[in-house]
């Protein structure tokens, strides 16, 4: 399942584009791979109650700025954590 993978973790460090670190483990995890009951999500457009969705890699925020729902939010000042999350 997209949501529950590693890329959506906090403790997930990018290598290149197939393969990765697990920051609390040390041992290596692919973007896509489940994640683990240690799961901290990290804030992303796509978890954020002004995002909106309009296509599959794109949509707006606050109905006006365009946003791609991977793009990291943690800078964010009007960032909230959506209510399904």
């Amino acid at each position: 399942m997209e949501e529950d993978s590693c890329k959506n973790c906090r403790f997930y460090l990018p290598v290149d584009v197939f393969r990765g670190l697990c920051k609390l483990t040390k041992e290596q995890a692919g973007p896509d791979n489940p994640s683990c009951e240690k799961l901290e999500r990290i804030p992303k457009c796509r978890y954020c109650g002004h995002y909106t969705s309009e296509k599959q890699f794109l949509g707006k925020c606050m109905g006006t700025i365009l946003a791609y729902p991977d793009m990291i939010a943690s800078k964010c000042f009007d960032f909230q954590w959506n209510r399904k999350n």
